[in-house]
């Protein structure tokens, strides 16, 4: 909440000082922090690359590897299941019949079969971060990419936030933690109450541009500053809050009724939302905010798509989440395409493991963390492949392991960030390497 303190005099607009800035809590997940607060911690970095930018589409629960990009038709059927493989744009590259737009812009996609070092645990904190909850526990854990991208780059734009984490309820709806960081970069969150307080609570831009003009005379104001002598980048931070709050660019990129119907219409909007239980929805919109948050000026954003646990009706699940994913998807490539930013923007959509190689009792498939995938798309890489593959019965991968970190270090490397030399210094002030294996070399 952008707060300004001061005695709890009242005003001639029936305000009282302390609530004269009061302008409402913006959505930023645990810890509630002041927007100056997350601002100061930007200012700590010094933004050094062009705008690229990463999509994050978190899968929660597990999406079935062998139901979508590698289909085994030589298994027994108790594994193989029911979808059968289609062709694609790249010739030699087959994945499952359900994501038929995904085929057709293969070319501009690589899908990694076989994804190692998860764990049996349902939450995004390693697709996140590239580690595991326990690292560095004691520190606070580890920093997601959106976090250390916030530290290590900065905002784009003064008033719009570097990270930004959409779609996040249910179980599953950790958008990136800040770990070692601080709570300082936690994501800013528009969903839910955050959204409405970027409303500024019925407060008009006129009164708002009044107290600007009160504030300038609150000598009180410096007595709650540190100690340490910070009071004007104080009130520097706290201008840039209201920056973001008075922009329309934030706002314009989170509100779809300025966006063309017809290309929402390409976009889907995923209902009816099915097999959501205490997961998240099939939210297609989400993916063309992503778009719209981008062009004004996030860096990562990250959503959570769905729920993808089928202990039951797996196949039932694929084709509903699997057919509208593959719609979002596919509007978006082309969107970015047609904008001329599929190559500064990496759209990534992947879960934490993979699902079991035979289909239990009630045509599920139980949590296989052995092997996972991940879909990949744009951002400069070397697209139009198929990296990896498992056995025959889809147990394990034994062509080309393409470990959890090795993906993070990607989406660094496409973000202008050099995994195996940048580090982030910690609480303790030692300094911590973002991940400790290499980009992809087929991609990169």
């Amino acid at each position: 909440m952008l707060s300004i303190l001061g005695q709890s005099h009242r005003f001639c607009d029936r305000l009282s000082r302390r609530s004269m800035l009061r302008i409402g809590a913006l959505g930023l997940g645990a810890g509630a922090l002041t927007l100056p607060e997350i601002l100061r911690a930007e200012a700590r970095s010094q933004t050094s690359s062009p705008h690229k930018a990463v999509i994050h589409i978190f899968l929660g629960g597990g999406p079935p590897h062998q139901d979508m990009w590698e289909i085994k038709t030589e298994a027994p059927r108790e594994i193989r299941g029911e979808f059968q493989p289609i062709a694609t744009s790249v010739p030699g590259i087959q994945i499952g019949e359900v994501f038929t737009g995904i085929a057709a812009r293969m070319d501009k996609c690589a899908v990694i079969r076989s994804v190692v070092g998860g764990v049996d645990r349902h939450e995004p904190y390693q697709v996140h971060s590239g580690w595991t909850r326990e690292s560095l526990s004691p520190l606070g854990g580890r920093p997601s990419l959106g976090a250390a991208v916030t530290r290590l780059q900065g905002p784009v734009d003064r008033s719009v936030p570097p990270f930004v984490g959409l779609a996040n309820v249910g179980v599953w709806r950790d958008p990136g933690h800040p770990g070692f960081l601080g709570p300082n970069f936690f994501p800013f969150r528009p969903d839910g109450p955050g959204m409405e307080n970027m409303k500024l609570n019925g407060i008009t831009l006129e009164r708002l541009s009044d107290r600007k003009g009160l504030r300038n005379s609150f000598d009180d104001f410096r007595r709650v500053v540190d100690l340490q002598g910070n009071a004007g980048a104080w009130d520097q931070f706290t201008e840039r809050a209201i920056d973001v709050l008075t922009s329309s660019r934030l706002l314009d990129a989170l509100d779809l009724s300025k966006e063309d119907p017809q290309l929402i219409a390409r976009y889907g909007d995923g209902k009816p939302y099915k097999y959501q239980y205490d997961g998240a929805p099939t939210v297609n919109d989400h993916l063309l905010v992503a778009r719209r948050l981008v062009e004004a000026g996030v860096r990562v954003v990250t959503l959570t798509y769905g729920r993808w646990d089928s202990h039951g009706q797996n196949f039932d699940l694929v084709r509903d989440h699997g057919s509208k994913l593959d719609q979002g998807v596919s509007a978006l490539i082309d969107d970015l395409t047609e904008r001329g930013m599929l190559n500064d923007v990496t759209v990534i959509a992947w879960g934490e493991f993979g699902r079991t190689p035979r289909i239990n009792k009630d045509a599920g498939r139980d949590h296989w963390p052995q092997v996972s995938c991940a879909l990949l798309a744009g951002g400069g890489m070397r697209t139009g492949q198929a990296i990896g593959a498992t056995n025959r019965l889809g147990e394990y991968a034994n062509d080309r392991p393409v470990h959890i970190q090795e993906v993070l270090a990607t989406l660094y490397h496409n973000l202008g960030i050099d995994s195996s030399s940048t580090t982030i210094r910690d609480s303790t002030g030692r300094p911590q390497y973002l991940v400790e294996r290499p980009a992809i070399h087929e991609l990169v």
